[in-house]
């Protein structure tokens, strides 16, 4: 029942398409800090994020290994934000004070990334992910089930929001639950604060 109201969810989306993790963008804003010097958005798409992250920060790089993405990214970009298109595991190293990863930790090698991802935070950094999760207990599938109506709403409310371009990006599956998640992390990234959001994502938290 729950698959098959997703699917309905998801018809009406591509009707009226909406970005789910745009709606982050302010929550992921309000756990960073107002003044920023060094800012790292991974999997940046359009760029929408990165540009937010521009006003508050000296410097931000934005990479994705989409080129469609980072072009359209490109034609709308402030001067203190270099888009890359790469994959964000071969850029060199550097040191960042805030990273953002929104909706492509899942398209990583998990722990290589979140290994990269501690060297290059800066220390009293933070590093804010919003993710996909397989649901796998009761509980998983009671928050993708509250999801459906929310997402309906904003969908009716925000639906074209959205530029075409955005939706077209690569899209992978995730193949991790939230217990697998925790496992995983807590070794690399110890006291990691990950909860349960709606539509569908999770949120890490981890200050170095």
């Amino acid at each position: 029942m729950i698959n098959e109201l997703v699917a309905a969810c998801d018809r009406f989306n591509q009707a009226r398409p909406w970005s789910h993790n745009n709606h982050y963008h302010r929550w992921i804003l309000r756990q960073l800090p107002t003044s920023i010097d060094t800012a790292l958005d991974v999997g940046c798409g359009t760029g929408d994020l990165a540009r937010r992250l521009a006003h508050r920060a000296t410097s931000v790089v934005a990479v994705d290994r989409d080129p469609t993405v980072i072009a359209h990214a490109l034609t709308h970009a402030p001067t203190n934000v270099r888009f890359v298109q790469a994959d964000v595991l071969d850029l060199p190293e550097d040191r960042y004070q805030a990273m953002t990863c929104v909706a492509a930790l899942h398209h990583l090698p998990l722990a290589p990334a979140l290994t990269r991802f501690r060297q290059w935070l800066a220390p009293g950094g933070t590093l804010v992910v919003i993710g996909l999760y397989v649901p796998a207990t009761i509980v998983d599938h009671v928050w993708q089930a509250a999801a459906v109506p929310s997402n309906l709403l904003v969908s009716w409310a925000h639906g074209h929001d959205t530029p075409t371009v955005a939706m077209t990006a690569p899209v992978r599956q995730p193949t991790t639950t939230l217990a697998q998640l925790r496992t995983q992390v807590e070794p690399i990234l110890p006291g990691a604060q990950i909860r349960r959001r709606l539509f569908w994502r999770y949120s890490l938290i981890w200050r170095a």
